[in-house]
Parts: structure tokens; sequence; C-alpha cells
């Protein structure tokens, strides 16, 4: 058996598994790589042949995991992806908005620099409904058999509705080997999610390594970080809170903080505007799938009725809307994608109240260096917005206490779990968080491997 890491191999997004036995290649996620310069060619151009793929296994529904599925279609893959049932409809959602983003940064390259060739959008609507026509839904915890060598069972582990671990018996020449993929491990007591599950004990681990080095604040609790920063910015002053916020996950898990903390009677009830097409065809999702939901939000929703809706709080379909809350005058609170400022209606509400002292600023999520969030982060007293150098006088603030990812204790948990691991493989995180996991583990007794793009490992 044959593990090739073709994505989010030291970095983080990516994620693109090769898994080859002696007649069958399954391929574990195929995610879009926007860490390349040449973001064209590193998501266009497979390593292997599509054709060659029998199955794909989708970990969950983010777009660094998700996102290139359509390509893969497009290039000639016909087999089947399995995924949970809520992946497969919060990966459709996200896979036709990127559509969307192909073509919208397509048309504003065609006006503004005709003189410029525009490459093609990586694929259409057509290729992400031939996606979606191949997904296969599967239940957690309920083994599938692949073929008569292979079974895989998904174990949930927060991070995402839907998402979930993958984990393969597959036999070889009478020789059982057990081998498991992480996806993205989600934190304990995350708004709305349940905890990860302990995975099965298995021979080889592949783990993502997004927080390894860093731990979550311990110091403080997000009831009381929201109703601090709301208290301060749309109470104590007449301002008005921008946080930014991902579309699927971050901002269900949010509004539904919010609706507690309003329902507490801790603060009056501000306006909350969720300025984001997306995030209202993912919240319908997120309530259809509410069974699968945290046994907190499941009892919040027998009592109120609804655990995403609440007095004061708007959805913004049209652009016209999205204007009506730029020029709302009295205090409020908008969530706007995407989270880390790249592209998105966010823009338009930074474009009009960066230079706003009475606007706080909230940052729930991880900004990648280099973009405008990482550049506000880090303190750049001006920044460029519509062609426009623009005076930062915004409040910045930050929390991680919305991330979606498990800290370093929390991996070296799901490691320290494995009581015969042969070989530890760490992706989806940069080479310092790997590094910083890759000494605790070895320090503990693991064999760690560090895995380069292409690189091939016989297990």
């Amino acid at each position: 058996m044959k593990l090739t890491v073709w994505g989010a191999a030291q970095q983080v997004t990516g994620s693109m598994h090769l898994l080859q036995t002696q007649n069958y290649t399954i391929l574990i996620d195929c995610g879009l790589d926007y860490e390349k310069g040449t973001f064209q060619d590193e998501n266009l151009n497979f390593p292997f042949n599509p054709e060659d793929i029998d199955v794909v296994i989708l970990t969950h529904a983010h777009i660094d995991h998700s996102g290139n599925l359509p390509t893969l279609i497009r290039m000639g893959y016909k087999g089947q992806i399995l995924c949970t049932a809520p992946t497969a409809e919060l990966a459709e959602i996200l896979m036709l908005d990127s559509v969307n983003l192909f073509l919208n940064k397509q048309n504003k390259k065609h006006k503004w620099q005709k003189h410029k060739s525009t490459p093609k959008p990586l694929y259409l609507q057509k290729h992400v409904i031939d996606t979606t026509e191949r997904f296969v839904t599967l239940n957690f915890n309920k083994p599938f058999k692949i073929n008569a060598h292979i079974e895989l069972t998904f174990i949930p582990v927060g991070h995402l509705l839907g998402a979930a671990a993958v984990s393969l018996k597959i036999t070889e020449d009478g020789v059982e080997k057990k081998i498991a993929f992480t996806g993205d491990i989600g934190r304990k007591n995350y708004p709305v999610l349940n905890d990860p599950q302990p995975l099965p004990q298995v021979d080889y681990l592949i783990c993502e390594a997004t927080y390894g080095g860093r731990l979550h604040s311990a110091n403080d609790t997000l009831d009381h970080k929201l109703t601090e920063v709301i208290k301060e910015t749309c109470i104590k002053n007449p301002g008005r809170l921008i946080i930014p916020a991902f579309s699927i996950g971050r901002t269900q898990s949010l509004i539904f903080k919010l609706n507690q903390i309003f329902s507490k009677g801790l603060l009056p009830r501000v306006k909350v505007f969720v300025d984001s097409p997306l995030a209202h065809l993912a919240t319908d999702i997120y309530r259809k799938y509410a069974d699968m939901t945290s046994e907190e939000a499941r009892a919040f929703y027998k009592e109120n009725g609804d655990n995403y809706d609440f007095e004061n709080l708007t959805f913004l379909y049209t652009q016209k809307e999205s204007l009506s809350a730029i020029n709302y005058l009295d205090p409020c609170i908008i969530i706007s994608s995407a989270g880390m400022l790249e592209g998105g209606r966010i823009q338009d509400h930074l474009y009009y109240n960066i230079q706003n002292y009475y606007c706080t600023i909230l940052f729930i999520g991880y900004c990648a260096k280099g973009t405008l969030g990482d550049r506000l982060l880090r303190g750049d007293p001006i920044v460029r917005l519509r062609g426009r150098d623009l005076m930062v006088y915004a409040g910045i603030q930050k929390t991680d206490l919305l991330s979606g990812h498990a800290d370093h204790d929390g991996l070296m948990e799901v490691i320290r779990n494995q009581k015969s691991l042969k070989r530890l493989f760490f992706v989806h995180g940069d080479l310092s968080s790997i590094n910083a996991l890759e000494k605790s583990a070895t320090d503990e007794g693991y064999t760690v491997s560090i895995p380069k793009r292409g690189e091939c490992f016989e297990l």
C-alpha cells in the first residue's frame, strides 16, 4: 500500500491524499490550494490521471478539502464521492459559490484589464452539478464495504457540521492494515457542534497540524468576550461592530451564541445584520440537521424554537439590502464574509468603516499571512481598498474562542489515544506548527514523518 501526499503538505490548504492498494486507488479530499502564486496551474494540473481514481472520500465541506472536486470530474474522474449527508449539501453550495467567485474575478479583470489575458474559471456550474450527482452519503460510525478488501468508517470530529475523520481497514495478501485521516479536528465545547470522538486504533495516522504549537485562550469565555466587545462598541458608544466570519460553520455558531446572550438578557437586543447569501443557505442546512448538533444546541432549540433566529436579526440577500446595512445609522453588529477579508461583501463594510473611530472589527478566525485580515491584525496603519489608501482608525480586536480547530493539546490528545501507531504523518499546517507537533510526538515515542508535496510512502 502506498500513500502519496499531493496537497496540504507543509501548508494549510489544498488537502489531497492518494492511497494506492494492489488494485484500487483512493483519493481522500480534493481541495483548492490557495497558497501558491500560480493559483490556476496548481489547481488545474493534477499530478495523477483523474481517470485512474476508483473512489473519492471527502472528510468535510470546506473548500480547501472539497473545492477542486468539479475540476477532478471535468478532467475525467467517473467514480463516486463518499461523504456524510451534511457534507454533501454544504459542499454543493460552497462549490457553487466558488463558481461565482471565479466569474466575478474574471469579469472584474475583463472590465479593468482588457489588455491582459484572463484565465478561464477552473469549472462552471454544470461541473458542480456533475459533482453533486456523484455524492453517496454515509452515516457516522457505520462501517461501509467499499469492496471486498476495503472498509470505511466515518468518525465525527466536530469542526463543521458533517465533518468526519476517515478510518480505513485494508486487507492485502491476507494482512489487515488500518489507516486513518483526521481531516480537520474540531475543539471541545464548540457552539452548536458535538465534541470530536476518539479515533479507533490504527497503524498509520495522517493528522492535521493547523494549530500545532498554539493553545487556545483559557482565561476567558466566548460569552464574556462577545458581551464585553458589544457593550463597549454598541452600547457605551454609538458604534458598529463588524465581524468577518466564514459563511459556513463560523457564522452559524456565532449567531447561536448571540441568540443565547440576548435570550439570557445579558445585553439589550442590538440590531444584527448577517450580510451573506451563502450563510443563509448554510443556516437552513444547519436547521435541517439539527439532530446532529450538540446537546446544548438541541436543548436550546426545544426551548426557543430556532437556534438561528431572534428579534433584531436580519439576513441580507441582495446588494441593495447590503447597502441598507451600510446606511444604517444606529449601533449595530454586522457579520459578513469572507473571514480573512479577501473579497466578499465584508470589503464594502470595511471601505465605509475602516476610518470610523466608533467602529470595531472583531476577528474570530485564522487569517493567513499576507491577507488583508492579517495586515490589519499586525497593525498596518494604512490599507488599500478599491484603489484607495485608507487610514485605519477603527479598533481591531481578535479572539480565538470561535476557532474551529483543536489546538496543540487537543491534537496531542488525539495522537495519545493511539496505542500501537507504526507511523504518524503531519499535514495541513505550516512548517512551524508541524515542527512543534513533531517535537511533542517524538518526545513521547511516536515515529513521525513530515511529507513533502508528492512524497510517496510504503505502508
